[in-house]
């Protein structure tokens, strides 16, 4: 049953007649008159009795009422959650990330989106660079921050900010030079997750001793703290997530892309809003990939 068959319903039910009831919805009566006999003939009953004087309801008409009130209801609600949605005054926006951006930069991103939107209620969504990436071709979150290169394809905006410099991180008291050459990670038993592909790309060749693949990263910490091994990580991270450990630079550091991706077209408010709280510009409908030197201004200094 459409909207406008159940105003119409409930407007001859209220007024009446179908004259009475044209005149309130500004149409024709022989048009109303039409509309309800269509109705009808889809629910297979009569709904009025016809009479000179007025009409009067059948019992299928009564049956009908509750039902036809609260489509009007449903329809006015759904219509006014997605004006909040896509004003933002209210509603979810959600995000996928990859998880080495998940204790640094992602909290202070979201920290400052919430300054921006305190009555949206943001859905933190994780998985790999693949997985975050069909998240977001899937419309599952409105935008996907990865560390690694979008599938070919010009239905992605991406965005480069500021990339997150690596460090190993070794148990409190450890004895090494700082910064350690790259090629001496050969000579180090490490921790790595098991689904950092970027991290394995970018070092691979040094990455000759690993001890420990760990799915979990919060189980990270703890290993390196109970000796199994040294792990790597952004500098951000290693300072949030484990400040009391030895944290060594490596020569030449590497940095960790961090970049945010995003439907093409025209971006969404939330999306324009996801790269402000970011500290990057949005080019627009059909703009190339942006590159924004420096530091995003919501994330502090390394």
């Amino acid at each position: 049953m459409e909207r406008r068959a159940a105003e119409y319903f409930l407007a001859v039910v209220e007024h009446g007649s179908m004259t009475a009831a044209a005149g309130a919805l500004y149409i024709s009566q022989p048009t109303l008159s039409v509309a309800i006999r269509k109705l009808e003939q889809q629910l297979g009953a009569t709904l009025f009795e016809r009479s000179t004087r007025a009409l009067t309801l059948t019992d299928a008409g009564r049956s009908l009422l509750e039902p036809a009130r609260q489509i009007l209801v449903d329809i006015d609600r759904a219509q006014r959650t997605v004006r909040d949605v896509v004003s933002l005054r209210g509603g979810e926006l959600a995000v996928s990330a990859v998880p080495a951006h998940a204790v640094d930069p992602l909290p202070a991103l979201v920290a400052r989106l919430r300054e921006r939107l305190p009555d949206v209620r943001v859905v933190l969504r994780s998985g790999s660079t693949d997985a975050v990436e069909t998240d977001l071709r899937a419309g599952r979150c409105e935008a996907a921050i990865t560390d690694g290169p979008v599938r070919a394809g010009d239905e992605l905006c991406h965005h480069q900010g500021e990339d997150q410099e690596i460090v190993l991180v070794l148990p409190e008291g450890s004895s090494l030079p700082d910064p350690l050459p790259r090629h001496r990670l050969n000579e180090m038993p490490l921790v790595l997750e098991l689904e950092d592909r970027w991290l394995r790309s970018e070092l691979g060749e040094y990455l000759t001793h690993v001890v420990v693949d760990c799915e979990h990263r919060q189980a990270m910490r703890a290993l390196v703290s109970s000796g199994a091994g040294a792990a790597l990580m952004s500098r951000g991270t290693a300072a949030r997530a484990v400040p009391d450990h030895t944290i060594v630079a490596l020569d030449p550091p590497p940095r960790r892309p961090f970049v945010v991706v995003h439907r093409g077209g025209a971006p969404s408010p939330a999306v324009t809003e996801i790269l402000a709280a970011a500290g990057m510009a949005c080019a627009g409908v059909g703009s190339s990939p942006v590159n924004v030197p420096g530091r995003p201004a919501a994330f502090p200094a390394r």
